[in-house]
């Protein structure tokens, strides 16, 4: 049964927020171990009921769109002053903590979650949501590690669920133009591909060693923000963005970025499944991931695409100017070289490609999304599956962007990559970076 705002989470909220609001919190049964249950008899053929996993920054903005296609029933956050501003925008939903509890509670009750978490959170909330039935929408990078991008997608499939994952500019019209122009072989067969990011440097820290404990804020439960993760003390830097450069918790600016800069090569050329990686770094200490980094793939010919190399610059490394002569290179951007002609874009929202040397992009027509997370929703009406989804996009997608940071945790070596047995050859120095381990009570299958 539901009861009134407990003093525990009086504490940890904000009091400006919560002062005469009444908020709700479930008895939930037992989370170690969720019954699986058959997909979801949807209540009308136009309406969702959400969960929201994560309502604080990225996941504000996952709140109101998934509201412009359903009702908002429950909603979790491990911190207390999220959850307040969260029902503060849907005072009748039901919220939570812990998103295990929430699942097992509404069980029945909502067809669909938006999660935007920490990376470290996703692969164990999506998991737990499509076993149960649920229609899943993720944030990018789908999760933190390969093993689990592997299992996102099976799942998926075998649960026969909607998913999305969040690199919003794959709906972008224009990419997807340019994407059928490369992929139709209008400029010629692609020789290279480069792409670059100005993450991390002024955005969050990375290259720093871990910092000095702190008392936890009260508003905070610390122990289930870590999660899966091994425990270890509150600290300034953690929550709620700057965990992005931790490898505990984060994916680096590879994992940020990438799933938004990779979008249009990887739909264009099915960049997956790399033969080989390296890297160059500033050096790092294996617990933030370094201030910059030059990663090197090889990918091998695939389905009549010759073999191409690409190279991703972070940390405000870029490639030679002379790739595109006449441009000058902001923060994040990608270099598309042709046999016939160069493509180039200025940033990472997917909306703008230029000809190297001028001329026009010719036209293509392609299938136009209704927007980004109206295909989500199409899709858990019964509609044709979004196009980031997870078996045949996103979840291959996060695989050869999270590789890359294989490469840079060995910071030299040329890595050579078994897709098929998720594994470096040669090594099982890798083994806990593509699979980890999880806490007691965190489980993912």
């Amino acid at each position: 049964m539901a009861k009134q705002l407990s003093r525990r989470d009086v504490l940890r909220g904000s009091a400006a927020a919560v002062v005469g609001l009444a908020i709700s919190k479930v008895e939930a049964a037992p989370v170690e171990a969720p019954v699986e249950t058959p997909p979801v008899q949807l209540p009308s053929k136009d309406k969702l009921r959400f969960g929201i996993i994560g309502c604080g920054g990225k996941g504000s903005s996952g709140m109101a769109q998934a509201a412009e296609h359903g009702d908002i029933i429950a909603i979790c956050d491990t911190d207390a002053k999220e959850r307040s501003r969260g029902m503060l925008e849907h005072p009748r939903a039901t919220c939570f903590d812990d998103y295990r509890e929430m699942l097992a509670a509404m069980k029945g009750k909502i067809d669909a979650v938006v999660i935007s978490t920490p990376d470290h959170h996703h692969a164990i909330a999506s998991a737990i949501a499509m076993k149960q039935g649920l229609h899943c929408y993720t944030e990018k990078p789908l999760c933190r590690t390969i093993w689990e991008a592997r299992q996102l997608a099976r799942i998926a499939r075998d649960k026969k669920v909607a998913t999305q994952m969040g690199n919003q500019s794959t709906a972008s019209t224009n990419m997807r133009k340019a994407a059928a122009l490369i992929k139709a072989g209008t400029f010629g067969a692609v020789k290279e591909v480069h792409l670059w990011t100005d993450r991390a440097a002024g955005w969050w820290k990375q290259g720093v060693p871990r910092p000095d404990a702190k008392p936890t804020p009260r508003h905070l439960d610390f122990d289930v923000w870590l999660g899966p993760r091994p425990d270890r003390p509150y600290a300034d830097g953690y929550h709620p963005f700057a965990w992005r450069g931790f490898w505990d918790f984060g994916t680096g600016s590879l994992g940020d970025m990438g799933c938004h800069i990779f979008n249009m090569p990887y739909m264009a050329l099915d960049l997956r499944d790399p033969l080989t990686v390296q890297a160059e770094t500033s050096g790092h200490n294996k617990e933030t991931f370094p201030e910059w980094a030059i990663v090197h793939y090889e990918f091998g010919e695939r389905n009549g695409r010759p073999g191409l190399k690409l190279t991703w610059h972070d940390g405000g490394k870029k490639p030679d100017p002379s790739l595109a002569p006449g441009f000058t290179y902001g923060g994040n951007g990608s270099i598309v070289v042709c046999e016939k002609a160069t493509i180039y874009s200025p940033d990472e929202s997917n909306t703008q490609f230029l000809i190297v040397g001028g001329g026009t992009m010719p036209d293509v027509k392609v299938d136009e999304s209704p927007g980004h997370m109206a295909e989500f929703a199409r899709a858990a009406l019964g509609g044709q599956p979004a196009v980031s989804n997870f078996p045949n996009y996103s979840g291959p997608l996060t695989e050869t962007v999270l590789l890359g940071n294989l490469a840079i945790w060995a910071n030299g070596p040329k890595l050579e990559w078994d897709a098929r047995r998720m594994s470096v050859k040669g090594t099982k120095e890798f083994d806990s970076l593509i699979k980890p381990n999880f806490r007691d009570t965190w489980n993912l299958i």
